[in-house]
């Protein structure tokens, strides 16, 4: 057991992300609290989320993109983030990205920004989805190698949300393998906890993403949706152990 982070010792904050909307559901909360506190958050989105959708007729993908980009910029408005970066993959083929181009992009990121704190998917992608899995692998290899300070914070789930959202999460197909990631409470290097303002702030941030929330608002109730991610639990990612040939080259 260890003493998790508070909000005040985050300092600059980059978030790293494959569509637009998975910033809010995961670090909506978390954004706001930076910012309250003075704290520097930037945000990259890997694709434009243009195949997001399950009418292609009516949602082409240039169409969708450029909507999904304004939605983008008023949700981060709304947890008081202006500093964005698009990385412009493709919707849907993260994991067909030479992992080297991926990592040199996030790499650019971090370089940049200079966070001291990073947070992105787990290695399990958060729902699976292999666009998220494969920015999680960019991001955790850049991190790696560019040997920033920083330290790298994976989003997941505690066993109490999936006692309660179990069932709803299963309705929805919300996994695409398994049952999401899960990391007791204790083990949790930062759980933030939503008070009524700051829900009703993330509640903003997800309705402005309207081409992705509208339907899962319509299909669980206002409320539902409001409670349905009130926690944003992170577990700290392990550093690469150091093998004896790297010390004999003179990492440090």
């Amino acid at each position: 057991m260890h003493k998790p982070l508070a909000i005040g010792e985050l300092g600059t904050v980059l978030g790293v992300w494959a569509h637009p909307d998975d910033e809010a559901y995961l670090s909506a909360g978390l954004m706001a609290a930076a910012r309250d506190r003075g704290h520097r958050v930037a945000v990259a989105t890997a694709t434009y989320g243009e195949r997001g959708t399950p009418d292609p007729r009516r949602w082409p993908p240039g169409r969708l993109a450029a909507v999904r980009r304004h939605e983008l910029v008023a949700s981060l408005a709304a947890v008081d983030v202006a500093e964005h970066y698009w990385l412009g993959f493709l919707d849907g083929a993260c994991a067909q990205i030479p992992e080297a181009a991926g990592v040199a992009a996030v790499s650019r990121l971090i370089d940049e920004v200079r966070p001291r704190t990073i947070v992105t998917f787990g290695p399990d992608g958060m729902t699976g989805h292999p666009d998220h899995r494969a920015v999680s692998a960019w991001t955790t290899a850049a991190w790696r190698a560019t040997g920033t300070r920083a330290r790298l914070l994976y989003a997941t789930c505690t066993p109490a949300f999936h006692a309660t959202w179990g069932p709803v999460n299963e309705r929805l197909g919300i996994w695409m393998s398994g049952h999401g990631p899960v990391t007791a409470a204790e083990d949790l290097a930062l759980l933030v906890r939503l008070d009524d303002e700051a829900l009703d702030r993330k509640q903003v941030a997800l309705r402005a993403h309207a081409t992705q929330t509208t339907p899962l608002i319509d299909e669980l109730g206002e409320d539902a949706f409001r409670d349905w991610w009130a926690t944003e639990a992170f577990a700290a990612a392990a550093p690469a152990r150091l093998s004896s040939a790297a010390f004999a080259g003179g990492a440090r």
